[in-house]
């Protein structure tokens, strides 16, 4: 499912920042790596009541005082509307009523999004001070201190009530995330496959900025394409749209089954293509590598496409167990296989195996190589059992599953891998202690 997001708006210096900490407390926010382009911006999930969302703080105003406030304000709202479920709208207590707050207000009533207004800085919910917020004519002000906690979870039972249901999917269907760079040619890719232009294809990076749904029905299965927005470069006025088209990124993510990642034959792989890797696969989605424009790659030979292969591998060792697809969407070469191998990766990620036929791999690993044993403590590992599937998770119980290192963990990851692949899906090894 696609988590919601709630985003946090108002005017500078209200505590927008404050109470996004306070909200997801110890959980790492996710800030972009682009130098100057994310100035206190913020994104992270959190939950409360059982209710799972994205927390957005639209922070980062600017302080070039050759741009007026209110118009720096306008595009943030704006931006925010536009891609959130539910807003908060953030005031002062301490301030009082701002005009700011008015035209900010004004905006939101425009929208057709749900909003709460906020009153922050309450730090005595007797005080009557606050009280001024009701003649906004904005329903019931929620009065909390974002500085020390009052009442945030009051405005949290708030939030969760307010945020709209999402739309029902289409049942069984295999949901794939197409990710990547901009102008890599993710939306060519899918026009290649649906045979016809159903997204927007410009030479200009950047062009796709939502999530866009393709249906397909391709050997009695039916897909549901997410066409994600590019990460692009670009001028300090537009950093919103590249803040939310990371956030975008992540929502595919997690809704997807199965990620596409695109990459560009010409200009090779960069740091940010093997982040979003990482993302997907940590996230326990099936993978697909997918080189496109291969009929322009340079000095192109009988062993190009395992020498390029080879290389983004010794960067990241995961990618080992995912497929590789060199394709040219311009053309139309082997693009069509993809839909192919989205179905064998998607076999591996749901494969179950038995726990006898588990037990006597994990019994010919431990003939070959014994865990390292602890000082004063014998270190046993007894039996295994598949636990899940998507991603595969194989249980291993023994007797001080703590005292078990890593690098003999990878060790088992590994040699599992040897008998069952999983193509493209993450594998998890977890270690439990055996009952006595």
């Amino acid at each position: 499912m696609s988590l919601p997001v709630v985003a946090l708006v108002g005017r500078p210096n209200v505590g927008k920042s404050a109470l996004f900490n306070r909200i997801v407390g110890g959980t790492a926010a996710i800030v972009s790596d682009e130098a100057g382009t994310t100035r206190d911006r913020h994104f992270a999930q959190t939950d409360w009541a059982g209710k799972h969302f994205w927390l957005v703080d639209t922070g980062g105003l600017t302080d070039d005082p050759r741009i007026p406030m209110d118009v720096e304000i306008r595009k943030q709202v704006l931006t925010a509307i536009e891609e959130a479920d539910l807003l908060l709208l953030v005031v002062d207590a301490k301030a009082g009523l701002h005009p700011s707050d008015r035209r900010v207000l004004d905006l939101l009533r425009d929208a057709s999004k749900p909003w709460v207004l906020v009153v922050n800085k309450v730090d005595d919910a007797r005080d009557a001070n606050w009280y001024e917020f009701f003649e906004l004519g904005a329903g019931d002000p929620v009065p909390v201190s974002a500085r020390n906690g009052i009442s945030t979870g009051d405005l949290l039972d708030v939030v969760v009530a307010a945020i709209p249901e999402a739309p029902e999917e289409v049942p069984d269907a295999l949901k794939v995330a197409v990710i990547g760079r901009p102008n890599v040619g993710k939306s060519s890719f899918i026009n290649r496959i649906l045979g016809e232009d159903r997204l927007v294809v410009a030479d200009e990076a950047g062009t796709t900025r939502d999530a866009i749904d393709t249906p397909l029905r391709y050997h009695e299965r039916d897909f549901i394409f997410i066409d994600t927005a590019g990460l692009r470069r670009q001028s300090k006025v537009d950093e919103g749209i590249e803040f939310y088209a990371t956030l975008r990124t992540r929502k595919a993510i997690d809704r997807a089954d199965i990620c596409i990642l695109i990459v560009d034959a010409v200009d090779g792989i960069h740091n940010q293509d093997l982040k979003v890797a990482t993302l997907a696969w940590e996230a326990g989605r099936g993978l697909i590598m997918v080189v496109n424009k291969w009929d322009i790659y340079p000095e192109k030979g009988d062993k190009s496409a395992d020498k390029f292969r080879k290389e983004i591998v010794e960067k990241a060792p995961f990618l080992a167990h995912v497929p590789f697809l060199f394709t040219s969407a311009l053309t139309g070469q082997r693009v069509q296989k993809v839909l192919d191998l989205v179905l064998e990766v998607d076999k591996a990620r749901n494969t179950r195996v038995s726990t006898s036929e588990l037990n006597d791999r994990l019994g010919e690993l431990l003939a070959r190589r014994q865990p390292p044993q602890a000082a004063g403590l014998e270190v046993k590992l007894n039996y295994a059992t598949q636990v899940e599937v998507a991603p595969p998770t194989i249980a291993i119980f023994g007797n001080h599953p703590e005292l078990v290192v890593e690098h003999y963990i990878r060790f088992l990851h590994n040699g599992f891998r040897e008998t069952y692949p999983f193509t493209g899906s993450p594998l998890r090894i977890v270690l439990r202690r055996k009952n006595a």
